[in-house]
């Protein structure tokens, strides 16, 4: 299945946190925090101004960004496990 956001809305899959901490000690999945960073897997149109005319986003799919920690919906498309956010959300792409 296809999934593309509508608006300024884009679907992030969440990158993957470290297993292990500073001092080497192995990280269980109960207690590790989730991460902030993701990769942009599809992005909508953009948003429409006052005048009608749609404003493209400054994100691509494929980007790398920093979001807040409780920005977005989780939400589980084709298994993989997915956030939908607006771009307003997103603080910026790592380069």
């Amino acid at each position: 299945m296809k999934f593309r956001p509508l608006h300024d809305r884009v679907a992030i899959r969440r990158l993957e946190g470290e297993e292990k901490s500073k001092g080497g000690i192995i990280i269980p999945d109960t207690v590790k925090e989730k991460p902030q960073e993701g990769e942009i897997v599809a992005v909508g149109p953009g948003a429409r101004d006052e005048t009608g005319k749609i404003n493209p986003l400054d994100v691509r799919t494929g980007d790398k960004v920093l979001f807040g920690k409780w920005s977005g919906t989780e939400v589980k498309i084709d298994g993989q496990d997915l956030l939908i956010m607006k771009e307003s959300d997103i603080m910026g792409v790592v380069a």
